[in-house]
């Protein structure tokens, strides 16, 4: 059984920083895009961050909304990926998911993605 766990949401304040982690089991996603969507209260759920696979290491992919801002990279040994967060605003309040499919391209579609985590929740206060 596959399992995407998120874990590293909480509460900060403006400016501040939070690291978020996705471990998954159950399958190897060593050659898997991974990614991170999010969902505000009230709003449908968007795409963050993204990572593929390749020979290089992979190539990253970010919304404008979150770019130069938050990092996303991936551990493959660990089959880990996470999302640094830095320079928090209270928009970035939402629901975190982590993300895989098993193709290797990273695509901003809801509904490309093949396993979901259960989420985690961060709240970014003024």
């Amino acid at each position: 059984q596959v399992q995407l766990v998120e874990s590293g949401g909480g509460l900060v304040q403006a400016g501040g920083s939070l690291r978020l982690s996705c471990a998954a089991s159950g399958r190897t996603f060593s050659r898997s895009a991974m990614g991170w969507f999010r969902q505000a209260p009230g709003k449908e759920r968007e795409f963050v961050a993204g990572i593929t696979w390749n020979w290089n290491g992979g190539s990253t992919y970010y919304a404008d909304s979150v770019k130069g801002r938050f990092t996303i990279s991936r551990d493959n040994a660990k089959n880990t990926v996470y999302l640094q967060m830095n320079s928090l605003k209270p928009e970035d309040t939402a629901v975190y998911y982590c993300t895989a499919r098993i193709s290797s391209q990273v695509t901003t579609r809801l509904y490309d993605y093949d396993y979901w985590g259960q989420g985690t929740q961060v709240t970014v206060s003024s």
